[in-house]
């Protein structure tokens, strides 16, 4: 090396020095690291004694781990930035907090080669907000991911998988016999085997693997970059890993084994979900097996031509967002008195390659399972309130989804659109449906609270559906609930309804919530709920979804409530109806 560079390390070296960062290169194949510049509140001397990428694990505080490996797992199947915070061991035997960011250099196939990344102290606030957000994230006693924090990391590899086309697995990995130990030995005993359990399934796994706590007894193993003929050679791994030797407690040894099922991804399962059910399903059939062995998942015919038909939908509806294909269809909702417009629902369509309309019901149920409803959800509000900023005498309504309800980023997003425009605010309709309200009821008041506090007009979907209790309309707080069309079709030939609806009407008067009726496809059912008391009403005999926008229509009368036209009953189809304005509960529609 020339001596001019030689200086211009030296200076690199000393500005990250008085940055108090120290930079690194990890070869990974070799796994050797080289460092430049000092990390001072560690006291490490790193380029002497951290020289391998295993050297400087084994300084990460272990409940830690995971969560590097996931934050290399997801840069390694992605191109976005290595990220992550965690306690790294001083000199001492201390912990300091550090923040660690990089990026990986490919070869030619786009595989990781050398990783190149710096690390900085961070200091005690930031590192109080981490510890809180890992108590959200973490088992408390092993360390590793929780369930929840788990299927989070499942349904982020499945996304990435997909566009790579790269396969992977998850292993449901049970502790045989933790009752008897539990009973035999006490819990303090089982919570050691636990422990000691998880350390070693943890050391059975490569950098890109993650390991989570899925139950009491059982864990969940996330192998990255595995093909389904891999899958056997690892889990006999684990099972030598854990039968090697007992495992060492205040009671004495012990002697635990393991039951291990398997699922691979994405082709046995599309969402987290599916791929722990079916590998927690297999992990059953390895217990009757004998245990201490290993079942992989079989999927049926069925289940497979199930999955490519979702695979297929799911693919329409990524390429009609891309094609700006998804669209409004508008239906009036009608106050119950002068038979006048108050607002219109926006009902979503698909436009097909061919011109062929698809209802709502037909792709969003299978587009929430697959877990991309809030993409789908955050269209519908960017769209609505470009509508209303548009046309400043409509106001409109959708529906979003259970998932939609807890989801803050687009709470966010629709508070950042609003904010400081009133007209457009109070000109806006969120429905959630009942039975997603019912969920978590303290997270669905807190999102309609901050509805109304940002001027929406919040509506509670499919009233009647979901069995709400007293109490739960007392939280919920909405301004209007909608009766389900389940109890309004044929509402004239069914005394039986009329008395549920007698009931339903007043528990939302009781309550001075405002109402609407749902499906009123005859002039004979409109002629009892307006005599029953309903506010406002919406179905086909006021008014069937039509892409047309009727405040764009010539003569169309701008005023706030503009006279409708009956759709002639002889023209309603019962079938059409359920299929155009089926609003399942939990969609997005």
């Amino acid at each position: 090396m020339a001596a001019s560079d030689d200086a211009l390390l030296s200076r690199l070296s000393a500005a990250l020095e008085a940055a108090g960062d120290i930079a690194y290169s990890w070869e990974l194949d070799g796994d050797g690291l080289d460092w430049l510049g000092r990390l001072a509140p560690a006291g490490i001397e790193f380029a002497v004694e951290l020289t391998s990428g295993r050297s400087f694990v084994g300084r990460i505080h272990p409940d830690d781990l995971v969560h590097r490996q996931l934050a290399l797992a997801a840069h390694f199947d992605a191109d976005a930035a290595f990220d992550c915070e965690y306690r790294l061991r001083d000199a001492d035997g201390g912990f300091v907090w550090v923040h660690e960011r990089g990026r990986a250099k490919r070869d030619g196939a786009g595989r990781p080669q050398v990783v190149l990344g710096v690390i900085r102290a961070i200091g005690e606030r930031r590192a109080q907000q981490t510890r809180l957000e890992r108590l959200a994230n973490y088992d408390e006693l092993t360390g590793h991911f929780n369930k929840s924090r788990l299927r989070e990391a499942v349904d982020q590899l499945i996304a990435a998988n997909q566009r790579r086309h790269s396969p992977a697995a998850l292993l449901s990995v049970g502790i045989d016999n933790m009752t008897t130990i539990n009973e035999v030995f006490g819990y303090e005993a089982a919570d050691t085997v636990l422990v000691e359990l998880g350390r070693r399934l943890d050391n059975c796994l490569r950098v890109s693997d993650l390991i989570g706590r899925l139950g009491g007894d059982r864990f969940g193993i996330v192998l990255s970059h595995c093909p389904a003929d891999s899958i056997g050679s690892a889990a006999e791994k684990i099972l030598a890993a854990v039968n090697s030797t007992p495992v060492t407690t205040a009671r004495g040894p012990i002697y635990a084994t393991v039951s291990i099922g398997s699922a691979s991804f994405p082709d046995q399962g599309l969402t987290s979900y599916d791929v722990i059910t079916r590998a927690e399903s297999a992990l059953a059939d390895a217990k009757r097996a004998g245990r201490d062995c290993h079942t992989h998942y079989r999927m049926t015919d069925e289940q497979r031509e199930r999955q490519r038909r979702s695979l297929s939908i799911s693919e329409d509806v990524r390429t009609a967002l891309r094609e700006d294909r998804i669209l409004f269809a508008f239906q009036p909702v009608v106050s119950a008195v002068t038979e006048q417009v108050d607002h219109y629902e926006c009902l979503l369509r698909m436009r097909m390659p061919d011109g062929r309309l698809v209802s709502a019901a037909e792709f969003v149920p299978i587009v929430e399972q697959l877990g991309f409803i809030r993409l789908i959800d955050r269209f519908v509000l960017d769209m609505t309130l470009a509508e209303l900023a548009a046309h400043p005498t409509v106001r409109l309504g959708f529906n979003i989804s259970g998932l939609t309800a807890a989801d803050r980023p687009w709470l966010r997003s629709l508070i950042a659109q609003v904010r400081n425009r009133p007209d457009l605010a109070g000109r806006l309709v969120v429905e959630i449906t009942e039975t997603a309200a019912l969920y978590d009821i303290e997270e669905s008041a807190r999102f309609v609270s901050a509805l109304r506090h940002a001027g929406c007009h919040v509506a509670l979907d499919d009233f009647g559906a979901g069995h709400t209790s007293l109490r739960h309309l007392q939280s919920l707080a909405v301004d209007t609930v909608k009766i389900d069309g389940s109890f309004i079709r044929n509402l004239a030939g069914s005394p039986d309804s009329q008395v549920f609806l007698r009931h339903l009407l007043g528990l939302a008067k009781g309550f001075g919530f405002m109402t609407v009726a749902e499906g009123v496809a005859t002039a004979e059912d409109a002629a009892i709920l307006q005599r029953e008391g309903v506010g406002f009403l919406q179905g086909y005999y006021f008014g069937r979804p039509s892409l047309d926008r009727p405040w764009l229509s010539p003569g169309y009368n701008h005023g706030p409530n503009p006279r409708l036209v009956h759709t002639s009953p002889e023209s309603f189809d019962p079938d059409d109806d359920r299929r155009a304005a089926a609003k399942l509960a939990a969609s997005g529609n």
